[in-house]
């Protein structure tokens, strides 16, 4: 009997593209997914998703019974929400232990758990996957920074063959729904970036980050953690230049940089008016905080050795992810 491949989340944006990657690759994989009734992410897949919830986790082992390698990828990926604690933090952390003990009982002899950039040390730069974040007060950053601690600590007691990918910000195709990355990006080609923040972004190619799951499963060594991004971060202003180049006809302007402390006297606003209006701010302070002027350059060297890992430029990926959005009619 042939091995299987399961896959949480495989409507989203990453567990949808590891999907096509392991079909084409001949695999027999399982995804899950908690909305039955949307099929438009398998559109043209000979395919058809099962039901699991990372928050019911006898769902999780009726689903993982003869799985051996788990790619665990479902996760929130929210700045906020209007109970972020619950929803955010609370989620991955519950979902990390029900899938994690799942698998435990279930025998599934390899994990693929994905993580974060977030998770990524910034004691140093380049950001290493040897170390950890120490964040707190960004409630995203603090769910995958302790959802990854707490995955690690259930590997130790279970002895499961667990290995760690952190991706930086994904932008490709087979995007169901806008994530934030790509919300950055329609931002542009719809004239709605005002000022430069002066945020340099890790972008990378959502392929490359399949790919590099599928290789952390054949050859990451148990125990490691991979960072899945690029050597060099993008800032916005070089972002805007790309889509002026592809799309001159769009006349994007260049946007004028704004000052730190100016920066953050917007993002204290706009989450004061959040609270009044229950909808998401624009700006946190803690992006304020942890972006501006910081390169988000990563160091992939152990990704490249164990893996083989070679990721798309990201003026590269920028720009085939801005046709994507273009194509798919993502703009005004």
């Amino acid at each position: 009997m042939g091995k299987t491949s399961l896959i949480t989340g495989v409507n989203g944006h990453l567990g949808n593209n590891l999907l096509r990657y392991l079909l084409d690759k001949g695999e027999t994989v399982i995804g899950t997914v908690r909305n039955m009734n949307d099929k438009s992410p398998f559109k043209g897949l000979n395919f058809t998703p099962v039901y699991a919830d990372l928050n019911n986790k006898e769902s999780l082992l009726k689903v993982l019974y003869g799985v051996d390698t788990l790619y665990q990828v479902a996760a929130v990926f929210k700045q906020w929400t209007i109970n972020s604690e619950k929803d955010i933090y609370d989620s991955n952390m519950n979902g990390t232990r029900n899938i994690i003990e799942a698998a435990a009982e279930s025998g599934v002899k390899k994990i693929v758990y994905v993580s974060s950039i977030a998770a990524m040390g910034r004691n140093k730069f380049p950001i290493s996957p040897d170390h950890f974040n120490d964040e707190k007060e960004n409630v995203y950053y603090r769910s995958k920074i302790d959802s990854e601690k707490l995955a690690w600590e259930l590997a130790e007691k279970f002895k499961l063959n667990m290995v760690v990918v952190c991706p930086s910000a994904m932008i490709g195709p087979h995007c169901t729904y806008l994530t934030p990355s790509h919300n950055i990006l329609k931002m542009v080609l719809n004239k709605e970036v005002f000022t430069d923040s002066q945020f340099y972004i890790n972008w990378v190619n959502v392929k490359d980050v399949a790919e590099g799951c599928f290789r952390a499963a054949q050859d990451g060594v148990p125990g490691q953690r991979y960072g899945l991004g690029t050597k060099k971060a993008i800032g916005i202003t070089e972002v805007v230049k790309l889509a002026q180049k592809r799309y001159p006809e769009l006349n994007i302007k260049t946007p004028p940089k704004m000052p730190r402390w100016m920066l953050h006297a917007s993002a204290a606003s706009m989450e004061l008016i959040s609270k009044i209006t229950r909808t998401e701010p624009m700006l946190l302070k803690s992006q304020v905080r942890m972006y501006f002027q910081v390169r988000q350059d990563m160091d992939i060297s152990k990704s490249e050795r164990h893996l083989g890992y070679k990721p798309t430029e990201p003026d590269i990926a920028i720009q085939n992810a801005l046709k994507y959005l273009y194509e798919n009619k993502h703009i005004k």
